[in-house]
């Protein structure tokens, strides 16, 4: 039977903020941040230092005007409350995506993440820029040029310390705190309510001809992992996530094989090396990648372990 599950879920920044003392942890590399609304703790002058991939940066205490090249920049600004005027998408057609809500709609777009357009950007007149030293190092000091530029080390490192540097940048630690406490608990709550401990998930993305898996590493796989679920060993060659043939398709095994797409209705979302193999695979779901692939951050996570709770609620 074929579950299918596209549309992002109601959820309250409210639930984000549950406080949980053991996750407060992960932000225990940061300083004193203030509110969104009162710009964290501004150094003299208006602003404040943030030491980053590239060195150190002066930025505002509270940016007002926000470009951000990153999904999980773009997530955590909207999650805190400074909500960018530019940011750089996974696909320029597709947009920002949609499980950021109404607040996100205006945002405009800069080019690709991995092309950003200067001249859009400088366009916007931003007081901050946030990117990554991995894909963007090369448009550094154009960037500089334009606004203070704060870049991450790499889109690869685990989201929750990019999240940590995206708050430090916007001088509201204390807010990712609460933010990342609430993904924690609302973990804990998936995985006690529905048994996880013991169970595998895989997350399995169909493009060009190859089937990508995604690793304990990568944002949703870290995700079903904070779940409760263990993901199938393998080799994952010090990546997030493998490639494989369609022929290799039963290395995707596992007791929940999660199919993402872009159109989660799509009479082909599933496969056919999956749906080919219904004994090894009885039960795919198909999930909406915009947030499931590209929703890196707490906004995003949150909408991923609704996902998960309302597919292991379905298939009791």
């Amino acid at each position: 039977m074929l579950s299918r599950t596209g549309r992002a879920p109601r959820r309250l920044l409210t639930r984000l903020a549950l406080p949980v003392v053991a996750a407060l942890a992960l932000t225990a590399c940061g300083g004193d941040g203030g509110s969104a609304n009162s710009g964290g703790s501004g150094a003299a002058g208006g602003g404040h230092e943030v030491k980053h991939a590239r060195g150190t940066a002066k930025v505002p205490a509270a940016p007002k005007r926000v470009v951000t090249l990153e999904p999980v920049q773009l997530d955590t600004s909207v999650a805190l409350g400074f909500v960018p005027v530019g940011a750089a998408v996974l696909n320029e057609t597709a947009g920002v995506p949609p499980y950021l809500g109404k607040k996100a709609a205006g945002i405009k777009t800069v080019g690709t993440v991995q092309e950003p357009n200067i001249e859009k950007i400088a366009a916007l007149k931003p007081d901050l820029i946030l990117g990554t030293e991995a894909r963007h190092s090369a448009l550094y000091e154009r960037l500089t040029s334009v606004a203070p530029t704060v870049f991450m080390a790499s889109q690869t490192d685990p989201w929750t310390e990019n999240v940590q540097l995206v708050a430090r940048a916007l001088g509201d630690e204390k807010g990712a705190g609460k933010l990342l406490a609430g993904y924690q608990a609302r973990c804990a709550e998936v995985a006690g309510k529905h048994g996880t401990k013991g169970r595998t998930a895989q997350l399995v993305r169909p493009r060009d001809g190859v089937l990508t898996l995604y690793g304990p590493t990568s944002f949703a796989g870290s995700t079903l992992e904070c779940a409760g679920f263990t993901t199938p060993e393998r080799n994952w060659e010090n990546s997030i996530s493998v490639d494989v043939s369609p022929e290799r398709v039963r290395e995707a095994r596992a007791d929940l094989v999660i199919v993402t797409a872009a159109d989660v209705k799509a009479a082909d979302a599933v496969p056919d090396a999956i749906r080919d193999n219904a004994k090894t695979f009885p039960a795919p779901h198909v999930v909406d990648q915009s947030f499931w692939i590209s929703g890196v951050g707490p906004l995003g996570g949150m909408a991923v372990l609704d996902d998960i709770d309302r597919i292991l609620t379905s298939s009791k």
